[in-house]
């Protein structure tokens, strides 16, 4: 999860977008999995607003938001650089804008992305979490995502909303330049793409199916 509730100068509140957060929590815990939250700074991890308010509302938020368990680990994350994250099956990073201003420029999460992707353990990404990926090199030296074939929330998606023009730098069009085979469906459309260890979505409606298709991989 991002450390940052707030989009850069614009003093527009953000964090991470709610359903993203609760929908793999609940998916994988049901599955036996243990889930463990983590943000750059650690502690409580803010949450966009506007995701916890209708119609961005979800069956997973609601439960989650009336879940002391839950709410006290979204409010005492574990500190990622504290984190000893090879004794872990798989990574969920769930969107939001906040982690545009912090996780895809931190050198521990770009490192544990691709350690993670180069060992063949899960690395799912929601909405603008794929954003990270712009500087992940491999240890070969080229960017990962050159090739490959993934998603993440739509240029037309942030302009539908009005947010394009507060963001550092646009998703789409960063990964595209590092030679990524970006695919998008409609905006808001639930649309999972995999390609080896990478697992992508494109929306918060995507975080469910994204969820789901991680659990198979976990389980198979």
């Amino acid at each position: 999860m991002s450390s940052v509730d707030e989009m850069g100068i614009s003093g527009k509140q953000t964090g991470t977008w709610f359903t993203e957060l609760a929908a793999p929590y609940y998916i994988l815990t049901e599955a036996g999995y243990e889930v463990v939250f983590a943000s750059p700074e650690g502690g409580a991890a803010p949450i966009d607003l506007l995701s916890m308010k209708a119609p961005f509302t979800t069956e997973y938020t609601e439960r989650f938001f009336n879940d002391p368990v839950a709410m006290f680990a979204a409010q005492n994350t574990r500190k990622l650089r504290e984190i000893d994250y090879s004794t872990f099956d798989a990574l969920f990073v769930p969107g939001g804008y906040g982690l545009i201003w912090d996780l895809a420029s931190d050198s521990y999460a770009i490192k544990m992305i691709r350690d993670f992707y180069e060992s063949d353990r899960p690395v799912a990404m929601v909405c603008h979490a794929p954003a990270i990926l712009r500087d992940i090199k491999l240890s070969n030296g080229e960017y990962l995502v050159n090739g490959v074939d993934l998603t993440g929330f739509k240029n037309a998606e942030d302009s539908e909303i009005e947010l394009l023009h507060h963001l550092l730098f646009s998703l789409e069009d960063e990964l595209k330049g590092r030679g990524a085979n970006y695919i998008s469906k409609a905006n808001w459309e639930a649309n999972v793409v995999e390609d080896g260890a990478l697992m992508t979505g494109q929306s918060p409606a995507s975080a469910p199916p994204l969820a789901e298709a991680l659990k198979a991989r976990l389980a198979a």
